[in-house]
């Protein structure tokens, strides 16, 4: 005899047990209301403290190198070179001889009006002493006294000559490449070589002249050069140009550089950055900025709860990675960043760290990227 219970057909349906069946509606209710209850944590943010900075407006310009003083050297006269006394790219001191022409001719001159005028002035003061003792006529002096000034004229000439066959530096600098050779017949007006004065460098570029009333002498101007690139030349505005140009309406300014290393050189092209409108401000980072139209907004974290509130500024001029802010922010507050898209108006978050910095916010931003996507 089959003592086995019967098995209940496949197709049989199994009914709920309403014994527990309130016992499993009031557990699904309490995990909800727990679950609706429990405050989500809020989004990691790296904030940054609006903080009082020196601001100054820069004007960027391209601009031309030129020396403080250069010269082109130049003959006068037709004449053969008998000695050249300076080397390409030497250092010369001013009233150094250069050049020698042939100049034997005009050394024999000079002796002859040296001679004559030396004679002159013994026969006037021959002439002299007899006129005061009344045995000489005074025209006889005064004849003398002429041959004299004759003399004296006629030695100067001789040294004029004489001078135009030396070719002597006008003021200390550094030469360029010469261009004549010893023997080499020159001509008026050939060149010999360059001169340039490089102790300090002028800069001349060309300003909009909407910024006319922000030059003058004085403003300090920071200049670069592809040359060296980690280099920044510092100088000064001297003079502004007294005309504007009609076509491209922009003023000629021009700025002086020292150069006490002589690493510039006239006719290299420089990137000048004038500045100008210097002043305390404030100044906030420019990643915390949500432009909105015209508008610009900040995300400000407000008290010891960390929370968030949507602030409407009024911003200023601009520099790389940061912003003046003119109205809107009191030194001290603390504006989101990098979050801003997680953070919400009158939200909670919490802060990973404060910015201070390009190297600080890099150390910040890599354990804030894996919490945004949820790694360790």
């Amino acid at each position: 005899m089959n003592r086995h219970r019967p098995v209940a057909p496949a197709n049989r349906k199994l009914k709920p047990n309403p014994k527990y069946a309130w016992l499993c509606m009031l557990l699904l209710l309490s995990i909800s209301t727990l679950g609706w209850s429990a405050e989500k944590p809020g989004p990691l943010v790296i904030v940054a403290e609006v903080i009082e900075d020196e601001f100054v407006e820069r004007i960027e310009a391209l601009g031309t190198l030129k020396a403080n003083e250069s010269v082109e050297l130049t003959v006068n006269v037709t004449e053969t070179v008998t000695a050249i006394h300076f080397d390409d790219g030497q250092r010369v001191k001013a009233g150094q001889v250069l050049v020698e022409m042939t100049n034997r001719e005009e050394h024999a001159l000079l002796q002859e009006a040296q001679a004559n005028l030396n004679e002159a002035k013994r026969q006037f003061n021959r002439v002299s002493r007899l006129e005061s003792k009344g045995i000489e006529a005074q025209s006889l002096l005064d004849l003398r006294r002429r041959e004299v000034d004759t003399a004296r004229a006629r030695l100067a000439a001789i040294q004029s000559r004489l001078a135009d066959r030396l070719i002597n530096a006008p003021f200390s600098g550094v030469v360029g490449l010469r261009n004549i050779s010893v023997g080499a017949l020159v001509e008026t007006g050939d060149t010999i070589t360059t001169l340039d004065d490089d102790a300090s460098m002028k800069l001349e570029f060309a300003v909009p002249s909407v910024y006319l009333a922000d030059l003058q002498p004085g403003l300090l101007i920071r200049a670069r050069s592809r040359s060296y690139q980690d280099r920044i030349f510092n100088g000064e505005v001297k003079v502004v140009d007294s005309r504007v140009d009609p076509v491209n309406r922009s003023v000629l300014v021009r700025a002086m550089i020292a150069n006490p290393e002589r690493l510039l050189k006239p006719g290299m092209l420089m990137t000048v950055e004038l500045l100008h409108n210097p002043r305390r401000t404030l100044v906030i980072p420019e990643a915390a900025l949500m432009p909105k139209g015209n508008d610009q907004f900040v995300f400000v974290v407000e008290g010891g709860e960390n929370r968030v509130a949507k602030r409407k500024i009024t911003i200023g001029s601009r520099r790389p990675g940061e912003v003046e802010v003119v109205d809107g922010l009191q030194m001290g507050e603390r504006v989101i960043t990098h979050g801003t898209d997680k953070a919400k108006h009158d939200g909670k978050v919490r802060i990973k760290g404060v910015q201070k910095g390009k190297i600080a916010i890099d150390a910040l931003l890599k354990p804030l990227v894996k919490a945004t996507k949820g790694g360790p």
